[in-house]
């Protein structure tokens, strides 16, 4: 016959056996987790305290990426051509033709100083390049040799006060790629002026073209036209 010490105690259904009578005491494990394995929370904290580990939740590790995210260059400038170069003639030419030339609506107050210098310097360069035709002619009947040089550079000169003139209708359409082409112009003045120092004649006028080259290219480049352009490149 049992003794009532000897009757198993009722149990609470919510209660916790002890360790070491029923078995130990399974660990919770989250869904697909092997037993043994630590749980998300558990992993990565064994570092110090305050200090957020790589493998805590919410902390990506430093060769992590986000999709998308490119390395960061080190504050390097890397130079871009204008991806809105011409890909043909008709691209170079102006819109409307010269019609244009004395318009200068919507331009900040830079640009229409530059296009200004552009528009009246390759004018002057026409005339003085149909001037210094006359002058070739003369020279040919005295010294032949010098007058092929100089013949040479007058149409050089022509060339490139043609080319400021329509390179200017194209800067008032904000095109990038005529602003980088108006800045190699200026470097093509400078090297003018130092081949044509070494003729007595017209040497001080080229120089002053290329101060005034200068200054209209440093006001195509000063932040308001910059942000002129970047604005139009938005409308377009």
């Amino acid at each position: 016959m049992s003794t009532p010490s000897d009757e198993p105690e009722p149990r609470d259904p919510g209660a916790v056996p002890p360790s070491g009578r029923d078995g130990p005491t399974p660990e919770p494990q989250f869904p697909g987790q092997e037993p043994g394995r630590p749980t998300p929370g558990q992993a990565g904290q064994t570092g110090q305290a305050g200090q957020p580990t790589p493998d805590q939740p919410g902390q990506p590790t430093p060769d992590q990426q986000f999709p998308g995210q490119q390395p960061p260059a080190g504050g390097r400038f890397a130079f871009e051509l204008p991806a809105d170069r011409p890909r043909n003639f008709s691209e170079i030419m102006p819109r409307g033709g010269f019609s244009g030339l004395f318009d200068v609506t919507g331009l900040p107050t830079e640009l229409k100083v530059s296009y200004w210098i552009w528009v009246i310097g390759g004018l002057l360069g026409l005339l003085g390049g149909v001037i210094g035709l006359f002058g070739v002619l003369v020279l040919f009947a005295i010294v032949p040799g010098v007058a092929v040089l100089v013949f040479l550079l007058v149409l050089v000169a022509l060339a490139v006060a043609a080319a400021e003139i329509v390179l200017a209708l194209k800067l008032k359409e904000a095109k990038e790629w005529a602003r980088l082409a108006l800045t190699i112009v200026a470097g093509v003045s400078l090297l003018l002026a130092i081949i044509s120092s070494s003729f007595p004649a017209g040497q001080d006028g080229n120089w002053l073209g290329f101060v005034v080259s200068l200054v209209a290219t440093a006001l195509m480049w000063v932040p308001s036209s910059q942000a002129w352009f970047v604005a139009a490149r938005g409308r377009l």
